[in-house]
């Protein structure tokens, strides 16, 4: 592109118009173009917030890596810890002992799942310990039968640090009365909240020797296993099951939680869809706001012609013209998108206090804020489809300007 049919595409975008309608629609086009670049990039950066949060929330008290014994669980399990730890990703180990049992506290009754866990290493692969809203984790000793339970559970069953709680286990014991199922008394020795409803309602922890000695369980029921880097662990997994008893089985977290990450995927992919056409819509504007242009210049266009312009280089003028429209949209919307996306912790209570509503309720979603982590590669990927988008709403006007016949359009000028 030579000098000259840049430096006219640039007038033309600042000249006046003969009729102001033009230079108004130019100013909607650009605007949408930036309106649907900020919108995308603001709720992709919520997408990508949701997604993190929610797995760190999730593996915040699932494991990375777990390994499952069989039918009756892994005796050996310190054995298959030094198994695990000899991979340089896995970072620390914690047996388990699981059972599901009912929670009992006067005519109150909830359904639990149990997991009995060795305080000193559960704090090695999972948060609970930074998640305490009362007493300790550490406060969990063999033989004394105390519990950990999620928030939830203490607020159904209104159980505080210091209470009794009956746990029903539905695995019966034979008497001479019939099959009657076993129950034990526990002592409530810490609440925790995890932000999570799936575990703040439904877990409870006791000591790994308690659980084995109400569920009669003989080693650990698994082994759960932290590594060092997340995105690695289903190829840890691999590696691990060629060296375990083939009477174990391995899954890591992305097995164990595919349907919440994987319904993220998908809406994220249709949020960019979706939004993508607000901005192609935004962008096509450009196509009547060109012809339009081109309309108002058919004596300019026919002096460059009979100055010696080339049909290309009137071509080239309008695209110019056209580029120029969207890049300054594409600029306006990824500033303010990208300001949006670094500011959502602020915007968003500002709108609730203004309209007197709130957006995400705790009781009904697992995250009651709208968290937020902008990937400068969904800018540039959205910034380069705007500007995609806005160049080839100009081909089809600027074609038409450059077969623009300078005895037609001189005839009545």
């Amino acid at each position: 592109m030579r000098p000259y049919e840049l430096f006219v595409g640039l007038r033309y975008t600042r000249a006046k118009r003969r009729t102001h309608f033009i230079s108004f629609i130019s100013l909607i086009s650009m605007l949408g173009i930036a309106l649907g670049i900020a919108a995308l990039i603001t709720v992709m950066s919520v997408m990508n917030g949701f997604e993190k949060e929610i797995r760190a929330r999730i593996l915040g008290a699932a494991a990375h890596i777990q390994i499952l014994g069989g039918e009756n669980g892994i005796a050996d399990w310190e054995r298959l810890v030094a198994l695990a730890k000899q991979n340089p990703e896995v970072s620390a180990a914690a047996p388990f002992v699981t059972g599901q049992g009912l929670l009992s506290n006067g005519t109150a009754v909830r359904g639990v799942f149990v997991r009995g866990v060795l305080p000193a290493l559960e704090d090695q692969v999972a948060d609970f310990g930074k998640h305490m809203r009362a007493g300790r984790l550490s406060d969990l000793r063999p033989g004394e039968f105390g519990i950990v339970v999620g928030i939830g559970i203490a607020r159904a069953l209104r159980l505080n640090v210091g209470d009794r709680v009956t746990l029903i286990s539905p695995q019966g014991q034979v008497t001479p009365a019939g099959l009657m199922p076993r129950l034990k008394q526990f002592s409530v020795v810490g609440i925790f909240s995890m932000d999570h409803n799936e575990f703040d309602n439904a877990l409870a922890l006791v000591h790994m020797a308690d659980a084995q000695a109400m569920y009669r369980v003989n080693g650990a029921s698994g082994i759960r296993l932290k590594v060092h880097n997340l995105d690695r662990a289903p190829q840890v997994t691999r590696e691990l099951a060629r060296v375990m008893p083939l009477d174990t089985f391995l899954s890591d977290w992305t097995q164990q939680n595919v349907n919440y990450f994987r319904a993220i995927q998908i809406e994220k992919r249709m949020m960019f869809i979706i939004l993508t056409l607000i901005i192609a819509v935004a962008a096509f504007n450009l196509v009547s706001t060109l012809v339009m242009a081109v309309t108002d210049k058919h004596p300019d266009i026919a002096i460059l012609r009979t100055l010696g312009a080339s049909p290309a280089s009137i071509m080239q003028i309008f695209v110019v013209q056209g580029a120029m429209i969207g890049v300054i949209g594409t600029l306006l919307g990824v500033v303010t998108g990208v300001f949006l996306a670094l500011n959502v912790d602020v915007a968003v209570p500002a709108i609730e206090h203004a309209f007197h509503f709130e957006i995400l309720s705790r009781e009904v979603y697992y995250i009651s804020e709208l968290p937020s982590d902008l990937h400068w590669r969904d800018v540039w990927s959205v910034a380069g489809v705007a500007l995609l988008l806005a160049f080839v709403a100009t081909i089809y006007p600027s074609w038409r300007a450059s077969r623009v016949n300078p005895a037609e359009a001189l005839r009545y000028e």
